[in-house]
């Protein structure tokens, strides 16, 4: 599977999703420093926030194979400048978060990630676990498992054999 590194703002739904990929039970919790689990990087929105943060994003990004930049439908602005994605030398995709909020515009949040660079991008309500088997689709290869299902996989079976 390749893995992912996930950027966006403070509240753009990091974590969340990071739970739902994982499918984990999605529950709030605030990301302090950068997570790192078995196929997914989960940072802090502050070191997209900040520009002195900004530069540490940069060298992370040489730990994955795929940059996800999130943009929350219910988001005012992008913190994204255009063209961002000719900076990496890494496959980037869009995430559009929060997609059943209806105060949010996941067209409006579509169109920033695409003048960002994003050429891929998927729609995500991460607590409906909506538009995740699409992310896992694009990271893993045909017939590939994600390496927490085949640890549960594993741990099951093993619990199963009889001595």
């Amino acid at each position: 599977m390749k893995k992912l590194i996930l950027m966006g703002r403070s509240e753009s739904g990091k974590t969340t999703l990071t739970q739902a990929l994982m499918d984990r039970k999605v529950e709030y919790h605030k990301t302090q420093y950068v997570n790192y689990y078995d196929g997914i990087i989960d940072t802090p929105g502050e070191y997209t926030q900040n520009a002195r943060l900004g530069h540490a994003l940069a060298v992370y990004t040489y730990e994955a194979d795929v940059v996800g930049l999130l943009c929350a439908a219910t988001e005012p602005y992008c913190l994204f400048p255009p063209n961002i994605t000719c900076q990496c030398n890494r496959d980037v995709i869009g995430i559009v978060t929060k997609i059943d909020d209806p105060r949010g515009n996941p067209k409006r949040a579509e169109r920033w990630l695409r003048l960002c660079g994003c050429k891929k991008i998927f729609f995500v309500n991460s607590t409906a676990k909506e538009g995740t088997a699409d992310i896992l689709e694009y990271l893993c290869q045909p017939g590939e498992i994600p390496p927490w299902k085949s640890k549960t996989t594993k741990s099951k079976t093993e619990a199963t054999k009889k001595p």
